[in-house]
């Protein structure tokens, strides 16, 4: 679920404008599952510039103090949302963490980087979604060390079937700033790409394991 539609709009405006976000339906990318797709999406981008992390930062950090109320800890998936998860937890004034991918296999072995105790209120901080796997395996790990997950925030989510499922099935409440929906609205609104581009972008998203430009 997103926030609403006037911040959507406004992350797909500055996603696009940094290039955060490219759209190539005429010359698609590889993912590293092998699909090809239209879009990239490499969030990352937006820590080199400051107003629009600035954005960012503010707009998730507001919603998470309206809507989940007490939180305790800030948790951000790793690698690509420890920076922006970090600076929310800064604008709030609230303890950071970030979760790994696995446990590592040396030393303390942490999975959980950071100081969180068992029963604390954690939001979790994501930079993308496209399945959930990698997102829900985060909230695994917190929930196994006894931690409350109050809920997940994102920058963007591709909106597939698949993820709606996973984060169902998993009982975890996903909001975005941003949508593959109104980034193709608000693309095709600034002239970004055209009525054929953005019917060739919107077969993709129904079915991107079997697309081809083509």
């Amino acid at each position: 679920m997103i926030f609403d539609k006037d911040t959507a709009k406004q992350t797909a405006e500055v996603l696009l404008q940094i290039n955060a976000i490219k759209l190539q339906p005429n010359d698609p990318f590889t993912w590293a599952s092998g699909w090809k797709s239209p879009i990239y999406c490499d969030n990352r981008i937006v820590l080199s510039f400051p107003q629009i992390r600035n954005y960012i930062r503010e707009t998730m950090a507001k919603y998470i103090e309206s809507h989940y109320g007490k939180v305790d800890v800030i948790a951000g998936v790793a690698t690509g949302a420890i920076g922006i998860g970090m600076l929310v937890a800064e604008y709030l004034g609230l303890p950071f963490i970030y979760v790994r991918p696995e446990a590592k296999s040396h030393g303390r072995q942490n999975q959980i980087e950071g100081f969180v105790e068992a029963g604390q209120n954690v939001v979790v901080v994501e930079d993308l979604i496209s399945t959930g796997k990698s997102s829900l395996n985060a909230v695994k790990a917190l929930r196994d060390a006894h931690v409350n997950v109050k809920g997940m925030v994102a920058i963007f989510t591709y909106g597939f079937e698949v993820s709606k499922t996973n984060f169902e099935a998993a009982g975890v409440e996903l909001h975005t700033l941003g949508s593959y929906d109104y980034l193709l609205e608000q693309a095709l609104d600034t002239k970004y790409i055209n009525a054929k581009e953005q019917e060739v972008l919107a077969r993709w998203n129904a079915n991107p394991s079997e697309w081809n430009a083509i």
